[in-house]
């Protein structure tokens, strides 16, 4: 081996020499020598020191000198070479380790290669093999998925989207997309809406077929103003209609939401707004109207009467407009009041823990679900209904009017008469007393007197209006209890009611009661 290898490079050696002296003119003969005249030395130009001269070798010579050096180092480091390449030779199992084919086949020791194993097994289907190299992998490195995570998708790796959707040094040609919405056009508030309806009218029908002339719309030509008392003799008879009616068109749209006129109306009419709201007693507690103001019948009387305070409070004449009404519309909205084409309904569910009978074994105990109801019906004349019984709505709220209290409906058996009135205000013109309760000067509280079990017993109940819903169109629908009491007229005592199990009264519309005249 050692002798082939020394004989290639004798070869190689030769080769070259050949070459390199072809490349210069020399004669192809490795012996011959060229020959070429002497000449003088000369003598360095950077000093004037006078040296001894000497005979110099011809340039020949010197070449082939530099020439057989290298060639010599060439021969001695290609042998040194040689023998590194034999000595750090691999044997065949590192060969066959080191093979890319058989990379991936080694054991993995780390737990990033354990992940990485156990990933590949994965996307192999090996999910049993897949899922012991991942808990090998976690057991030697709770955070390996962060680094087989940085390793395989750094954060370089993925295109960062500018946030500066308009930069300062960008062109003038180029619009800024802050007013130009992806989606479309910038989305604008209901009022803003509304408002871009007012120069609209109310366009005729549109002809389906070309042949035919299109269908009359007589409400098109009708002056705005006979327009709005049409809308308001709609909103008297039925607010709901009326605010129906802006999904009508756009015109009459703005004039539901706008036309002040009409809310007024409907704020201060006797039919629905707050004038039929009493905030003062007008009846007694057994549903017959005040003679004269000198009668004591509860509490509330005989307490006015040591104070020397009359019992009549003048009800308010009108409604201002203030800074938490701004405009009648929210005004009707948002103030508390009462209606009365409907009534409220308390829905009470609880579980009573039943007894074992002690003639029988039994494994268990029994549970009673008791379900019983309240209603409540209120009145324009300041009167009201109070039922507590366990039949169910539909039997009920049909029969809720004095007509079948004194008609000895089974139904109405133990329904009791009762008087009503709501708390409230600074819109009474300073009837109300700076030295009342807090409870009398705000509003939105309701207060019911009913009569008792007996004769001697009258009930006040306590309650406070709230909206049961979360749009303005549910306001004023629910009734929350505040207190629950019973007075005794002959020991002039008050009794606490339990309220554990009570829940709130929902407003539930009743047809058959029409406006509850």
């Amino acid at each position: 081996m050692t002798d082939q290898v020394n004989t290639d490079l004798e070869n190689f050696r030769k080769q070259w020499k050949e070459e390199v002296t072809r490349s210069r003119g020399a004669p192809t003969s490795l012996d011959s020598k060229p020959t070429r005249p002497p000449g003088p030395a000369k003598a360095s130009s950077h000093s004037s020191q006078t040296y001894p001269t000497t005979a110099l070798p011809a340039p020949s010579e010197i070449l082939k000198g530099d020439e057989e050096e290298y060639i010599n180092d060439l021969d001695a480091q290609d042998c040194r070479d040689v023998e590194t390449n034999r000595n750090t030779r691999p044997s065949g199992e590192d060969v066959e380790a080191t093979h890319p084919d058989n990379i991936g086949s080694r054991e993995p020791r780390s737990a990033l290669e354990h992940y990485e194993k156990a990933a590949e097994r994965e996307t192999d289907g090996n999910l049993g093999d897949s899922l012991n190299l991942y808990r090998k992998a976690y057991k030697l490195d709770a955070r390996v998925d962060q680094i087989y995570k940085n390793k395989h998708f750094p954060p370089s790796s993925f295109k960062s989207m500018s946030t500066n959707l308009n930069p300062s040094n960008a062109a003038v040609t180029v619009p800024n997309p802050a007013h130009h919405s992806l989606e479309g056009p910038p989305a604008s508030s209901t009022a803003q809406l509304i408002a871009s309806f007012s120069s609209l009218s109310i366009l005729p029908v549109s002809s389906l077929q070309d042949e035919l002339p299109p269908p009359p719309c007589p409400i098109s030509k009708i002056p705005s103003e006979l327009l709005v008392e049409i809308l308001q003799y709609t909103a008297i008879v039925d607010i709901a209609s009326f605010a129906r009616l802006s999904l009508a068109c756009k015109h009459l749209a703005y004039l539901v939401a706008t036309e002040d006129q009409i809310w007024k109306r409907v704020c201060l009419g006797p039919e629905i707004g707050f004038s039929t709201m009493h905030y003062t007693w007008t009846h007694y507690v057994s549903d017959t109207p005040f003679r004269s103001f000198s009668v004591i019948d509860s509490l509330d009387d005989f307490l006015s009467r040591l104070n020397l305070k009359p019992l009549n409070i003048p009800q308010p004449s009108s409604f201002p407009l203030s800074l938490a009404y701004p405009t009648y519309k929210h005004m009707f909205q948002t103030r508390p009041r009462l209606r009365f084409n409907g009534c409220y309904i308390s829905t009470v569910n609880y579980i009573r823990p039943g007894a074992s009978s002690p003639s029988q074994i039994s494994w268990n105990t029994p549970v009673h679900i008791v379900t019983y109801y309240r209603y409540l019906r209120f009145f324009r004349d300041g009167s009201c209904i109070s039922l507590l019984t366990t039949t169910e709505p539909a039997d009920v709220v049909h029969n809720l009017s004095t007509e079948h209290m004194s008609s000895h409906n089974p139904v109405m058996k133990h329904a009791l008469r009762g008087r009503w009135r709501l708390s409230g205000g600074d819109h009474l013109d300073g009837a109300l007393d700076q030295s009342q309760n807090i409870d009398e000067r705000l509003e939105g509280d309701v207060h019911i007197e009913t009569e008792g079990v007996g004769e001697k017993y009258t009930y006040r109940m306590h309650l406070v209006l709230k909206s049961a819903g979360r749009t303005r169109a549910t306001r004023n629908n629910k009734l929350v209890w505040k207190g629950f009491r019973s007075y005794n007229k002959l020991t002039d005592d008050w009794a606490e009611f339990g309220l554990r199990n009570d829940r709130a009264f929902f407003w539930s519309r009743v047809k058959s009661f029409g406006m509850g005249w």
